[in-house]
């Protein structure tokens, strides 16, 4: 048990302005981490350092970097970067997965929905390759035939991996104040492409927001995503010891340094599965401390899934800060709107979905 308890949310006012801000945070730190996914740290680090933006605190941006600089990157950072402002933000999964929950899945069925509700949902909204790892050899097991939980187990290799854990935002934006709910919601998304971690990870960061909806206190938001999760669990106790890092002030780069030596950034398997990116995730909050650049600029400082980790931690500050608190720099990049390859759906604008939330609050089931 987290021992964090439902709470009936602020004002509507004010939870109109943390919801928000969790939509803005959610695409500025996927924006920020978009141009160096799946970059290694130590060349991440070298080009922040080259073009003095180290700690991370601004947009990455083509003009940002020279040619002697790009010359000495195996990475193809060139071809990655974008330049901002932007008429929109661009496709993302991260976002998708948010947008596809408010505009296809809740709308649709409403917070009682079932893991094959999320089949259902998944198949008419995308087409195959917007789907990946996971997800894609989850549609694909829809397809022939198989459906929750068998979907998530048949040939599925990344069944540990973050996607389900990208895609759990929405379950914590609409129950706030209540992280046991969030997290049964997220575990019924989950379900459906992962087992084990790959659902933990997913409850964790719904349990998170729920709370963050109703809370400014980051180590008590941590602990109540926590609550939600199996004790046992390989992510619950090395979450745990990146907490007991924190209370013993071990700095950020020695937490850092801990997950990487634990989990091997050029093994694809690591680079990509839940535990250590919800490890940054965690790290980013609690040494962030409430200040959005500076906390989805560690966040994505640190490697391994950039955008991801970003997206996740941006989310989360936000939700705590609202829009209002959210520097105009990190939200003038993309104008107010996302782009989405759902079908239907295209671009939509943050107030939009902001509208759809608040009534999805209002759902009883």
């Amino acid at each position: 048990e987290s021992g964090i308890k439902p709470a009936e949310p602020e004002d509507p006012g004010s939870i109109k302005n943390r919801i928000k801000g969790a939509w803005l945070g959610r695409i500025s730190g996927c924006l920020l981490g978009k141009p160096v996914e799946g970059i290694s740290l130590e060349e991440l680090t070298f080009i922040l350092k080259s073009t003095g933006n180290y700690p991370l605190q601004r947009y990455i941006d083509l003009t940002d970097l020279t040619e002697e600089v790009i010359s000495k990157c195996t990475f193809p950072i060139k071809d990655r970067c974008y330049k901002h402002p932007l008429s929109c933000a661009p496709i993302d999964d991260d976002t998708n997965y948010t947008v596809m929950a408010a505009t296809k899945l809740i709308d649709v069925y409403g917070k009682g929905f079932q893991p094959v509700d999320v089949a259902k949902c998944w198949l008419a909204s995308q087409y195959k390759d917007a789907y990946c790892t996971a997800e894609r050899v989850a549609y694909i097991n829809f397809v022939n035939g198989f459906v929750p939980p068998a979907s998530a187990i048949h040939k599925n290799p990344f069944r540990e991996w973050i996607g389900a854990q990208i895609r759990a935002d929405y379950y914590g934006y609409i129950c706030p104040g209540n992280p046991e709910m969030a997290a049964e919601l997220a575990w019924r998304d989950a379900s459906i492409s992962h087992v084990k971690n790959g659902i933990y990870g997913a409850m964790f960061v719904a349990a998170m927001l729920a709370c963050a909806s109703v809370s400014s206190d980051i180590m008590n938001i941590i602990r109540a995503g926590l609550g939600e999760i199996p004790y046992t669990s390989r992510l619950y106790k090395d979450v745990s010891t990146i907490i007991d890092m924190h209370e013993k002030k071990h700095t950020f780069d020695d937490c850092i340094r801990w997950i990487h030596n634990k989990y091997d950034e050029k093994l694809l398997h690591h680079w990509c599965h839940t535990i250590p990116n919800a490890l940054i995730v965690a790290a980013a909050l609690l040494y962030g401390e409430l200040d959005f650049g500076k906390s989805i600029g560690l966040a994505v400082q640190s490697g391994f899934d950039t955008d991801c980790n970003g997206a996740t931690v941006g989310s989360i500050v936000g939700m705590v800060i609202g829009a209002s608190g959210i520097p105009v720099k990190w939200t003038s990049a993309f104008n107010g709107k996302v782009e989405t390859s759902i079908f239907s759906v295209g671009t939509v604008s943050v107030d939009e979905l902001v509208d759809l939330t608040i009534k999805h609050i209002k759902l009883k089931n």
